[in-house]
């Protein structure tokens, strides 16, 4: 059975957004719990070089509705606002996304493949794309990294978190 671009991309993305959702609330308790306040972990980072834990979230959020809105509509560019700066902000982040991510039609997706999507930073940087390609090849590749660097600056500063808070709930056989 040939597997669907819809099947291929959405639920594993709703699953990971889940998990981020989590972490976002592991990191609110963490602080109040140690009386920490939030941009302690909001602004953290694994390197000086790297973006804060808020703009991770915010990525996870952009390369999945962002990037399916972008395939649909054909082009892409990144969203350059400031993320959120609040535990709240970054939840509200995520459940946009998912909630963007649950109410596309599979067929909506099944259409796309072949269809051109512009991925442009400006007038300075373009790549293209067909739709298949800048979503399995592009955003989800960068998904996953913003999802796992979100997850790796959390367990740098010690919250306590394992795998199966970066797995999320798994579509598992119910018995």
């Amino acid at each position: 059975m040939p597997l669907s671009l819809h099947a291929a991309v959405v639920p594993s993305m709703l699953q990971i957004l889940g998990a981020v959702g989590g972490l976002v609330g592991k990191a609110a308790a963490h602080c109040s719990e140690r009386g920490l306040p939030a941009q302690t972990l909001i602004q953290a980072r694994l390197a000086p070089d790297m973006h804060p834990f808020a703009y991770q979230v915010k990525s996870v959020a952009v390369h999945s509705a962002g990037a399916l809105a972008g395939a649909l509509a054909g082009s892409f560019s990144p969203d350059m606002t400031t993320p959120p700066d609040s535990f709240a902000g970054l939840s509200d982040k995520v459940e946009e996304a998912r909630a963007a991510l649950a109410a596309l039609v599979p067929d909506e997706l099944e259409r796309l493949a072949g269809q051109p999507v512009a991925f442009t930073i400006g007038e300075k940087f373009r790549r293209d794309f067909v739709a298949e390609d800048f979503l399995l090849s592009f955003s989800q590749p960068n998904f996953y990294f913003h999802a796992t660097t979100a997850y790796d600056i959390l367990r740098a500063e010690g919250v306590s978190i394992g795998k199966v808070d970066y797995l999320g709930a798994m579509r598992v056989v119910q018995r």
